[in-house]
């Protein structure tokens, strides 16, 4: 399967202001030297607690933010090279969806100029082919025509959540990010929002990065699956493989706190001690070793590395003390 999204050890720090001139005396770091691919008509989802990073790492991707370090690559295209021309070029194959459809979507438009406004900025199709093209974009969403000279307040949070989805296919992209697309909809509404996005992702082939805190609607949705703590990815494999068998402590802990939908079984809670640590003043050694509750001496002094704790053809890639690099002298 051929290789579309390609992240390799991307960072976002945001300066820390402070003293009467307002300089910059620390950096939060949001995204910590994250590396990651995504295949073409694959869905990455990215699970993780609130302020770990995780939406600060999809918008710097596709540049809403511009990162501080590393690249990204969309196709063997360096998007993190690109002058602001060029840039504006590949637009069209990056999309978004965001959170809150009702702040993202401009009240003072009409669902059909918000629509269109892709298509004329980008100078694609002619004005009547433009239409027809909208019309087969809401059926694919489940909207009917009539929407289109309705404003956003005018529609329930499903509704604004399928705008944003066709807006964000207007441009027919080959690369969306999914930024926590369900969480403020009902659970009904939720389910219809994610079957759709797996039908759009067979017949057009996108690929997906998802974010969610939802553990359960990133095992539905996801073919693979990144964990991510204090702007690192802790642990990354196939979605089956992860909720299968989790190897990091962080992984477990948030595993064990999904709820069992079965009064006989007794879940076997994992409480973790302490609170998040600041990104601005982050601990030393492994970043989850405050709160780990099987912590060791290596892991407060030394940064742990990322092993494949699986195989090649299936890897499982854990960044963890309790994994060690394997001594390839040793097996030699």
């Amino acid at each position: 399967m051929s290789e579309l999204l390609k992240v390799e050890n991307l960072s976002k720090y945001f300066p820390v202001r402070g003293g009467l001139l307002r300089r910059a005396r620390k950096q939060l770091k949001a995204v910590d030297d994250v590396s990651f691919s995504i295949a073409r008509g694959r869905t990455l989802g990215l699970v993780g607690e609130s302020g770990c990073g995780k939406s600060t790492l999809g918008r710097a991707i596709i540049r809403l933010l511009e990162p501080t370090a590393g690249t990204v690559a969309l196709e063997g295209t360096r998007i993190t090279e690109l002058t602001r021309r060029e840039l504006f070029e590949r637009r069209r194959d990056m999309q978004i969806i965001f959170q809150d459809p009702y702040a993202s979507l401009s009240p003072r438009r009409t669902v059909g100029q918000t629509l269109l406004e892709p298509l004329e900025t980008h100078r694609m199709m002619t004005p009547a082919r433009r239409r027809d093209w909208l019309l087969e974009l809401l059926e694919i969403v489940g909207l009917r025509e009539h929407i289109l000279t309705r404003y956003p307040h005018e529609f329930s949070g499903g509704q604004r959540q399928r705008v944003g989805i066709a807006r964000a296919l207007t441009l027919k992209p080959k690369f969306i990010v999914a930024d926590e697309a369900v969480s403020a909809l009902d659970v009904s509404v939720q389910s219809q929002v994610l079957n759709l996005l797996r039908k759009l992702q067979r017949e057009f082939g996108i690929s997906f990065l998802f974010i969610s805190h939802d553990l359960a609607v990133v095992q539905h949705i996801s073919d693979e699956v990144g964990v991510m703590y204090l702007g690192k990815i802790v642990e990354m494999t196939s979605a089956s493989r992860l909720f299968a068998r989790p190897l990091h402590p962080y992984t477990e802990a948030l595993m064990s706190a999904v709820p069992v939908p079965d009064p006989a079984r007794k879940s076997s809670r994992i409480v973790l001690q302490g609170d998040v640590p600041s990104p601005i003043d982050p601990p030393g050694g492994c970043p989850f070793h405050t709160r780990c509750p099987r912590v060791m001496e290596v892991c407060r002094v030394t940064p742990p590395p990322t092993v494949n704790a699986g195989s090649t053809e299936a890897p499982h890639f854990v960044n963890c003390h309790l994994f060690p690099v394997p001594n390839t002298e040793e097996d030699v």
